[in-house]
């Protein structure tokens, strides 16, 4: 049994012990402020750090790109404002202005979405954007969101299409009959944009590409939906423990790059004191994906004191790839410019699969499954769609050179 050690959702004595020593203070300020609750003891850390000859360009660049802003300000406002520069505290405060009302038009839009998908017999449940901003942070005001992410059953994704498009979203890929059913098939969300440019609505019926190998029972999924609270409205969501785990996947997808997708998982699991840690763990071990989820959770733990079973920190800290995953991430996070690409991406996400036919999978589909950018590569008439297939080998081939590919290889094989 996954048992709770502590009701306090962070433990702010142990963040940044022996994980991030060195670190300059602006990233330490982030990783203070990387929460929507402050204990009193990360409080007067901050104002220490305040202290010090803080680069206050660089710590506004590098909060945008981790998408920690309005936390930033949220905290920095209300523990010491006055030591702010003031240009650095306006900048900082038209942001949070800024992202508050796009935050509310857009939750406002996800509602009217919503009712018009129910009300043509369509189930959708919104994912990410303003129900995690309501649900982990409790404040919609405090987390940064760009698009609105609905989930729909894939048999239902045409139809929900045509109702976008009749609202005025376009599509942003434009693809023939054919290529559409492709996509259907190989993709997992089409993006629309609306007509004035204001909105981008993703429609998913899955969480990532088929090549990831990462395919939940979204039956069951949609069985244990849960009510939160948008604007006064109640609407269903997922349930904690899927959305933790789904969170962890996007994570993982994206190699955990920005300081947000670390903190959202830190933040769900300190609003939810009764999640199944044992149902998830039986879960994430069906899909093979127990090592994406002690990686986030490992990283939530470390740099921002999320709590958790003494059980789950043990079967971490007892997975050596965990460990190297995570200490590669605290390397990586506050570097300007991390490394990148296709090449990139595949290793470390090979490296966080404990399965060997989920690797096995995952570099087979990866080299097999088309894209916009494969079908406007080449055109080729819908009889010989197929064609598709081997012309994403030879790109991905001419792209990588063969040494390259045989490093991932033997990445499968480790």
């Amino acid at each position: 049994m996954y048992m709770m050690l502590a009701e306090s959702s962070f433990c702010p004595s142990r963040t940044l012990k022996a994980t991030m020593a060195n670190i300059r203070p602006e990233a330490e300020l982030l990783l203070c402020c990387a929460r929507a609750r402050l204990e009193a003891e990360t409080s007067a850390r901050i104002r220490t750090l305040l202290q010090q000859d803080i680069d206050w360009p660089y710590l506004l660049r590098t909060a945008r790109s981790h998408g920690i802003m309005p936390l930033l300000y949220w905290h920095l406002n209300a523990t010491c404002a006055e030591t702010i520069p003031k240009a650095s505290l306006n900048q900082l405060r038209d942001h949070f202005n800024a992202n508050a009302q796009r935050n509310l038009f857009l939750t406002g839009e996800l509602l009217a979405l919503l009712k018009l998908f129910e009300a043509h017999g369509i189930p959708a449940v919104p994912y990410k954007g303003p129900a995690l901003a309501a649900s982990a942070y409790g404040n919609l005001a405090l987390r940064q969101f760009r698009d609105l992410d609905i989930v729909v059953r894939k048999r239902d994704a045409l139809n929900a299409k045509d109702l976008l498009i009749a609202q005025g979203y376009r599509p942003t890929v434009h693809l023939t009959p054919a290529q559409e059913a492709a996509y259907l098939r190989s993709q997992y969300e089409y993006e629309f944009l609306r007509e004035d440019g204001k909105v981008v609505v993703e429609l998913h019926w899955g969480v990532t590409p088929r090549y990831f190998s990462f395919s939940p029972n979204f039956d069951r999924l949609w069985e244990r939906l849960k009510p939160v609270s948008l604007a006064g409205t109640s609407v269903w969501t997922f349930a904690p423990e899927d959305v933790l785990l789904m969170l962890c996947v996007h994570g993982t997808k994206h190699c955990w790059g920005r300081l947000e997708w670390i903190c959202t998982v830190a933040e769900l699991i300190g609003a939810n004191e009764k999640i199944d840690w044992n149902q998830l763990m039986v879960q994430a071990g069906i899909l093979g994906s127990k090592r994406i989820l002690l990686l986030g959770l490992a990283l939530a733990s470390d740099l921002l004191g999320a709590v958790l079973p003494a059980e789950i920190l043990r079967v971490a800290q007892a997975d050596q790839a965990v460990g190297a995953l995570k200490a590669l991430i605290q390397r990586r996070l506050f570097l300007e410019k991390k490394p990148s690409g296709l090449f990139e991406s595949a290793l470390f996400h090979l490296k966080t699969r404990e399965r060997l036919r989920d690797r096995i999978r995952y570099c087979l589909r990866l080299a097999m499954t088309t894209t916009a950018r494969d079908w406007t590569a080449a055109q080729i008439p819908p009889l010989l769609s197929f064609l598709y297939y081997p012309i994403r080998a030879i790109r991905l081939t001419k792209k990588y050179s063969p040494s390259i590919l045989t490093r991932v290889w033997l990445c499968v094989r480790c």
